[in-house]
């Protein structure tokens, strides 16, 4: 189950900045619904960092999960509405720190599921 939550995540990541590119090639001529997948991704990605955050041992990896997460949307949200000039490579940056911190988590911050059964008991 583990090994399919950080798979699903390192597609949503991956597939995120490919959708970037694509809508960032392709100016006026992108169709609407090319727009609304960085919204999907965003999304999925929503779920994955809460159910990440709801297993993992430290508040720091909770915040910087969610500082990550919270960047991308952002900047998400300011390519469609353009409020600031922003540089785009700010998204793959806050996408690929999203992806290491979901590897760091997965490796070093879970609970582990022996011991806690142990101190149950």
């Amino acid at each position: 189950m583990r090994v399919k939550i950080v798979v699903l995540i390192c597609r949503t990541a991956i597939a995120f900045g490919i959708a970037q590119v694509g809508s960032a090639r392709c100016c006026d001529a992108t169709p609407l619904w090319w727009g609304c997948v960085d919204f999907f991704f965003l999304i999925i990605s929503f779920l994955a960092i809460y159910r990440a955050t709801q297993k993992t041992l430290h508040n720091w990896m909770k915040h910087s999960l969610w500082l990550c997460w919270f960047l991308m949307f952002v900047i998400a949200l300011n390519e469609k509405i353009a409020w600031i000039p922003l540089h785009e490579n700010l998204l793959y940056f806050s996408a690929v720190a999203l992806i290491v911190l979901h590897f760091y988590n997965k490796k070093y911050c879970q609970y582990n599921t022996t011991k806690c059964a142990t101190n149950e008991r």
